[in-house]
């Protein structure tokens, strides 16, 4: 018991000195960032202002490491995020905004059932848009060296929208990768697309005006095709050559015309005709994530505005779970 006791207090006190140890690396880091930001038309007072009482924050560490995308397969992946419960409550969201959601899908040409889709997955409508500070998250992300060089370019965005009283710091709290808002925008994106829509002087990501609108605008911008097909699920063959098999999201590669596949597909028969000349590819989700998974199950078929969703976040299983949640609202509402 004594032996027990002499370990646990060795522990605590390594893991103490390895904690003071980071904050005493993040701090040297915040001193050599503070020069590039300065170097980047940041004012000293703003950067003192919102990064003096930035922290390291471990957790932050722990949710990059550790992200659904990455262990979840696909099927569980889809099913929590397109329950009943989520169509019945997205539903309810649309009738309380009908006229806000109507008006802005005439004006971008996106479908009310698509910015339904992301903001319910991304937020639960608005209901939970995080708790963190993001300024700390983003720093914690730029520290770290995994993901170092991107998170740093956010960081210095969001730094410029507050010196230019785009954005109001105070208000800054979401989630652990530092997005921000209904929909979940991260700096660069709120820098390129957010849009003051009710035009009282300041774009606000947690009110439903801007957000749906600054939505609706990045969509429209990187390309979204109303009215075309997003993907179906398929049965591959035992014959289609494994190089056309997509298991990451970084860039889909080996692209053919859909009649082309259909060769390989055994249900092709559930896919409309009229789409055989559109470009697609073949993901096949779970092979490179999920132990001992089947190497064509699940399959599925995607076209251009699948890979619009991707550039919206870059995991093969969330562009699918936005897909599916789309097609049962577009079965709820008119």
């Amino acid at each position: 018991m004594k032996l027990i006791k002499f370990l646990l207090i060795i522990l605590f006190f390594s893991s103490f000195n390895v904690f003071a140890d980071i904050n005493l690396e993040f701090e040297k880091w915040k001193k050599n960032f503070k020069i590039i930001a300065l170097n980047n038309n940041i004012s000293e007072d703003t950067f003192e202002l919102v990064m003096s009482n930035t922290k390291f924050l471990p957790n932050v560490i722990k949710y990059d490491r550790f992200q659904p995308e990455f262990y979840e397969d696909t099927k569980t992946y889809i099913n929590k995020r397109t329950s009943n419960k989520k169509v019945i409550k997205g539903t309810n969201f649309y009738n309380q905004n009908l006229n806000l959601i109507k008006s802005i899908e005439e004006k971008f040409s996106i479908e009310k059932e698509l910015l339904l889709s992301l903001m319910g997955i991304e937020t639960n409508f608005g209901t939970y848009v995080g708790k963190m500070d993001i300024l700390s998250s983003l720093a914690t992300l730029s520290f770290d060296k995994r993901r170092s060089e991107f998170f740093t370019k956010e960081l210095l965005i969001l730094l410029d929208l507050i010196e230019n009283k785009q954005v109001d710091y105070e208000t800054l709290y979401g989630s652990w990768a530092g997005a921000f808002g209904f929909f979940q925008f991260m700096p660069s994106t709120m820098m390129n697309y957010a849009i003051d829509y009710d035009e009282n002087g300041s774009i606000n990501l947690k009110s439903n005006i801007d957000a749906y609108a600054s939505a609706a605008n990045y969509l429209n911008q990187i390309g979204w095709l109303s009215n075309q097909p997003c993907f179906y699920r398929i049965n591959l063959s035992n014959e289609i050559p494994k190089k056309y098999l997509n298991v990451s999201a970084k860039k889909l590669h080996n692209k053919m015309e859909l009649k082309y596949f259909k060769n390989f597909i055994i249900n092709a028969e559930n896919i409309d005709p009229k789409y055989d000349k559109l470009e697609t590819a073949i993901i096949t989700p779970d092979k490179d994530i999920i132990p001992d998974a089947d190497t064509l199950n699940p399959a599925f078929i995607v076209f251009d505005n699948y890979e619009i969703i991707l550039q919206w976040n870059r995991s093969l299983r969330f562009a699918l779970a936005v897909c599916t949640l789309k097609d049962k609202f577009k079965n709820e509402i008119q």
